[in-house]
């Protein structure tokens, strides 16, 4: 993990933004959401308990990769990571999400990279 790229982060950002992005949403479309989830979860068979812990396996990467410790992002750490291009482009805004605490720390990172994702969405993708 060492190695990760500043891509790398934007990715975990994706996958926590789709795990649980329906926080910011009105009634209507937290509702829509969880029909979505739940009708794609059934066709799919997939695990849902997995989009659960998504939010831990995005704390992992980050503590691993060295940019969360203790529940607090080290935003310098997180810049570090990133070419050059990419961190003038999205220094202002990772700086300004900082650590969005949430209720245990793998909240607390996911709440994060949603900020980071809603921040960047130019530069944000899945692999």
């Amino acid at each position: 993990m060492a190695a990760m790229t500043g891509r790398a982060v934007l990715v975990a950002a994706a996958l926590a933004a789709l795990a649980l992005g329906a926080r910011a949403m009105d009634d209507e479309m937290a509702e829509l959401a969880k029909m979505l989830h739940d009708n794609c979860g059934e066709e799919t068979g997939v695990d849902l308990g997995l989009v659960d812990k998504l939010k831990c396996y995005i704390k992992c990467i980050m503590e691993t990769a060295g940019m969360m410790s203790d529940g607090e992002m080290d935003v310098e750490a997180v810049l570090a990571l990133l070419p050059d291009d990419m961190r003038r482009k999205n220094e202002p805004s990772l700086r300004a999400c900082g650590t969005q605490k949430g209720a245990d720390d793998c909240d607390t990172a996911f709440l994060t990279q949603v900020c980071w994702q809603k921040a960047n969405k130019a530069d944000y993708f899945l692999i």
